[in-house]
């Protein structure tokens, strides 16, 4: 059985006169910042010069300097930029400044699993992720909640380390869910896969082939896209509120029955057999060096793709739709 920690399990109180760095203010790392500064922990934003994001954390209320600023006056730095572009940085900015007692802590664990960066042996190396988007994270901790996340210690230099993570997982709200202990190597991988095969790449693909399916059939776009795309948004709000059975009980007897009798051909036993090739490329590091290759060659493919996918008719159809749709935008 898995280890889940709550609120009465972690002791805030441990960040007392240390100073938590911030790597980065986008979606993470404004949540992050700003839920430890309302739980009293002395927080100081690490952003290079010229950053657009400089006065909005400082109009936050928010201290602000450069990220080799921070690492040198933070005890725990915590670093919440890309993947892509943590290498680099702490190479640069973070590394020099890392020194006895400090600790360097990610919300993934990409760069650590795959080798990009190696902390050295006298620091505390840890993990606390979140399991939402920043702004949904920020959103239910200012209601009085939290959203679950996770725990992982890579190095335990100072023999405290699961503390010292689970004091920050209580500042930023996520002990009021639950924190489950997990490794950077089960975070990684599982999380890469997540988003490859379902969450992203996965539902991208579904939809698309759908709407295609659809329009190529004769019916119109407009139609195509309310079916594959749009109503996929209340299917997932019941999953999310009470799994498959909640979602199944909520729907038509015809949906129900449909689900049982065609999902399956649609997602067969070819399409687990691809899912466990792609884990496969994760599990070996095959992808995480086509990713790292891509960024340093300057994302020639990435940018192609991203192109096309842009300029996929489901696109235009769904601006349109959702241009008449005034709920959207005050949602």
């Amino acid at each position: 059985m898995a280890t889940i920690y709550y609120a009465d399990d972690a002791d805030l109180s441990l960040l007392d006169g240390r100073t938590v760095g911030i790597i980065g203010y986008g979606s993470q790392g404004h949540a992050h910042a700003l839920s430890l500064k309302d739980s009293g922990v002395d927080v100081v934003v690490g952003l290079y010069e010229g950053s657009s994001s400089w006065p909005k954390a400082e109009e936050a209320g928010l201290r602000v300097a450069t990220v080799a600023d921070v690492a040198q006056q933070a005890d725990m730095t915590m670093m919440l930029v890309p993947d892509h572009l943590q290498a680099r940085i702490y190479r640069e900015s973070i590394q020099p400044h890392l020194g006895e007692g400090k600790t360097l802590m990610f919300a993934h664990g990409f760069n650590i699993h795959y080798g990009q960066i190696a902390p050295p042996p006298n620091v505390d190396v840890t993990m606390v992720a979140p399991k939402a988007p920043g702004h949904r994270m920020r959103e239910i901790f200012t209601q009085g909640s939290g959203v679950p996340g996770l725990l992982a210690i890579h190095q335990d230099a100072s023999g405290h380390a699961r503390e010292f993570g689970l004091a920050y997982a209580k500042g930023i709200g996520c002990t009021r869910a639950g924190v489950l202990e997990t490794t950077f190597k089960e975070e990684t991988e599982t999380d890469l896969f997540g988003e490859q095969t379902i969450l992203c790449g996965g539902v991208s693909a579904l939809i698309k082939a759908g709407f295609e399916t659809l329009v190529e059939a004769g019916y119109q776009p407009e139609s195509a896209y309310f079916e594959c795309l749009h109503e996929l948004k209340l299917i997932v709000d019941l999953i999310y509120q009470g799994g498959l059975g909640y979602m199944r009980y909520s729907v038509s007897d015809t949906a129900e029955y449909g689900d049982y009798s065609r999902g399956p051909r649609v997602v067969d036993d070819h399409v687990k057999e691809n899912m466990k090739r792609i884990l496969e490329d994760i599990q070996n590091g095959s992808f995480a060096r086509e990713w790292i290759s891509e960024n340093d060659e300057g994302r020639p493919r990435f940018n192609v793709m991203r192109r096309e996918d842009t300029e996929h008719p489901i696109e235009s159809v769904g601006k349109e739709l959702r241009d008449m749709m005034g709920f959207l935008r005050s949602s």
